[in-house]
Protein backbone atom coordinates (compact mmCIF):
# COMPACT_ATOMS: atom_id res chain seq x y z
CA UNK A 1 0.00 0.00 0.00
CA UNK A 2 2.91 2.38 -0.64
CA UNK A 3 0.95 4.81 -2.77
CA UNK A 4 -1.95 5.10 -0.32
CA UNK A 5 0.48 5.56 2.57
CA UNK A 6 2.19 8.36 0.65
CA UNK A 7 -1.12 10.02 -0.24
CA UNK A 8 -2.36 9.66 3.34
CA UNK A 9 0.75 11.39 4.66
CA UNK A 10 0.28 14.24 2.18
CA UNK A 11 -3.47 14.57 2.77
CA UNK A 12 -3.23 14.85 6.56
CA UNK A 13 -2.21 18.40 7.47
CA UNK A 14 0.93 18.89 9.57
CA UNK A 15 0.20 18.50 13.25
CA UNK A 16 -3.04 16.57 12.61
CA UNK A 17 -1.81 13.16 13.67
CA UNK A 18 -5.21 12.50 15.24
CA UNK A 19 -6.78 12.49 11.77
CA UNK A 20 -4.43 9.84 10.42
CA UNK A 21 -6.40 6.86 11.86
CA UNK A 22 -9.53 8.17 10.14
CA UNK A 23 -7.76 8.54 6.79
CA UNK A 24 -6.26 5.08 7.14
CA UNK A 25 -9.67 3.58 7.95
CA UNK A 26 -11.24 5.50 5.08
CA UNK A 27 -8.61 4.40 2.55
CA UNK A 28 -9.03 0.82 3.79
CA UNK A 29 -12.75 1.10 3.01
CA UNK A 30 -11.89 2.47 -0.43
CA UNK A 31 -9.45 -0.35 -1.08
CA UNK A 32 -11.92 -2.99 0.14
CA UNK A 33 -14.50 -1.90 -2.43
CA UNK A 34 -17.13 -0.93 0.14
CA UNK A 35 -17.46 2.41 -1.64
CA UNK A 36 -17.29 0.80 -5.08
CA UNK A 37 -19.84 1.39 -7.79
CA UNK A 38 -21.01 -2.20 -7.70
CA UNK A 39 -23.26 -1.50 -4.71
CA UNK A 40 -25.30 1.18 -6.44
CA UNK A 41 -26.14 1.48 -10.13
CA UNK A 42 -24.48 4.31 -12.00
CA UNK A 43 -26.67 7.31 -12.87
CA UNK A 44 -28.34 7.02 -16.27
CA UNK A 45 -26.79 10.22 -17.60
CA UNK A 46 -23.13 10.15 -18.49
CA UNK A 47 -22.41 13.30 -16.47
CA UNK A 48 -21.01 11.64 -13.38
CA UNK A 49 -17.25 12.03 -13.05
CA UNK A 50 -17.09 8.35 -12.18
CA UNK A 51 -18.96 7.14 -15.26
CA UNK A 52 -15.91 7.26 -17.54
CA UNK A 53 -15.08 3.66 -18.46
CA UNK A 54 -11.43 4.01 -17.43
CA UNK A 55 -12.15 5.87 -14.18
CA UNK A 56 -10.40 4.48 -11.12
CA UNK A 57 -12.95 2.17 -9.53
CA UNK A 58 -11.85 3.07 -6.01
CA UNK A 59 -12.66 6.73 -6.45
CA UNK A 60 -15.46 6.25 -8.94
CA UNK A 61 -17.85 4.86 -6.37
CA UNK A 62 -16.97 7.54 -3.85
CA UNK A 63 -17.55 10.34 -6.34
CA UNK A 64 -20.81 8.78 -7.50
CA UNK A 65 -22.08 8.88 -3.92
CA UNK A 66 -21.42 12.63 -3.82
CA UNK A 67 -22.99 13.05 -7.28
CA UNK A 68 -26.12 11.15 -6.23
CA UNK A 69 -26.48 13.19 -3.05
CA UNK A 70 -26.39 16.49 -4.97
CA UNK A 71 -22.74 17.34 -4.26
CA UNK A 72 -21.24 16.32 -7.59
CA UNK A 73 -19.89 19.78 -8.42
CA UNK A 74 -18.11 19.95 -5.08
CA UNK A 75 -16.55 16.50 -5.60
CA UNK A 76 -15.53 17.44 -9.16
CA UNK A 77 -13.63 20.42 -7.73
CA UNK A 78 -11.51 18.00 -5.67
CA UNK A 79 -10.58 16.07 -8.81
CA UNK A 80 -10.01 19.09 -11.04
CA UNK A 81 -6.97 21.31 -11.00
CA UNK A 82 -8.73 24.35 -9.49
CA UNK A 83 -9.61 25.28 -5.93
CA UNK A 84 -11.11 22.46 -3.81
CA UNK A 85 -14.60 23.44 -2.67
CA UNK A 86 -15.47 22.76 0.98
CA UNK A 87 -18.24 20.42 2.04
CA UNK A 88 -20.19 20.60 5.31
CA UNK A 89 -20.01 17.62 7.70
CA UNK A 90 -23.72 16.88 7.29
CA UNK A 91 -23.32 16.63 3.55
CA UNK A 92 -20.45 14.17 3.94
CA UNK A 93 -22.63 12.05 6.20
CA UNK A 94 -25.57 12.05 3.82
CA UNK A 95 -23.37 11.30 0.80
CA UNK A 96 -21.50 8.41 2.37
CA UNK A 97 -24.49 7.04 4.25
CA UNK A 98 -24.96 5.97 7.85
CA UNK A 99 -23.34 2.54 7.49
CA UNK A 100 -20.04 3.98 6.24
CA UNK A 101 -20.01 6.67 8.91
CA UNK A 102 -20.82 4.10 11.60
CA UNK A 103 -18.05 1.77 10.38
CA UNK A 104 -15.53 4.62 10.46
CA UNK A 105 -16.74 5.62 13.92
CA UNK A 106 -16.23 2.08 15.18
CA UNK A 107 -12.76 1.79 13.61
CA UNK A 108 -11.54 5.10 15.01
CA UNK A 109 -13.38 5.20 18.34
CA UNK A 110 -14.74 8.63 17.42
CA UNK A 111 -18.34 9.78 17.48
CA UNK A 112 -20.13 9.90 14.15
CA UNK A 113 -20.17 13.71 14.41
CA UNK A 114 -16.39 13.74 14.84
CA UNK A 115 -15.98 11.45 11.84
CA UNK A 116 -18.08 13.61 9.52
CA UNK A 117 -16.43 16.80 10.79
CA UNK A 118 -12.96 15.41 10.12
CA UNK A 119 -13.92 13.93 6.74
CA UNK A 120 -15.34 17.27 5.64
CA UNK A 121 -11.89 18.74 6.27
CA UNK A 122 -9.83 15.86 4.90
CA UNK A 123 -11.72 14.48 1.88
CA UNK A 124 -11.09 17.43 -0.45
CA UNK A 125 -7.32 17.09 0.04
CA UNK A 126 -7.33 13.30 -0.09
CA UNK A 127 -9.26 13.14 -3.37
CA UNK A 128 -7.10 15.94 -4.75
CA UNK A 129 -3.93 13.96 -3.94
CA UNK A 130 -5.40 10.79 -5.47
CA UNK A 131 -6.08 12.66 -8.72
CA UNK A 132 -2.80 14.48 -9.38
CA UNK A 133 -3.49 14.92 -13.09
CA UNK A 134 -6.87 16.58 -12.55
CA UNK A 135 -8.80 13.44 -13.46
CA UNK A 136 -9.60 10.02 -12.07
CA UNK A 137 -6.73 7.61 -12.54
CA UNK A 138 -7.20 4.67 -14.88
CA UNK A 139 -7.16 1.14 -13.48
CA UNK A 140 -3.65 0.72 -14.92
CA UNK A 141 -2.40 3.87 -13.22
CA UNK A 142 -3.81 2.73 -9.90
CA UNK A 143 -2.16 -0.67 -10.34
CA UNK A 144 1.22 1.00 -10.95
CA UNK A 145 0.77 3.11 -7.79
CA UNK A 146 -0.18 0.13 -5.64
CA UNK A 147 3.17 -1.55 -4.89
Amino acid sequence: MGFLDNVTNKAVPEGSSLAKPLILAFTALLASGVLGRKQEPAPASGTSPASHPEAGGLLGGLLEKFQQSGHGDVAKSWVGSGQNQPIPPGSVGSALGPSIIKALSEKTGWSEQQVTAQLSQLLPGLVDKLTPQGRLPTHGELARFGG
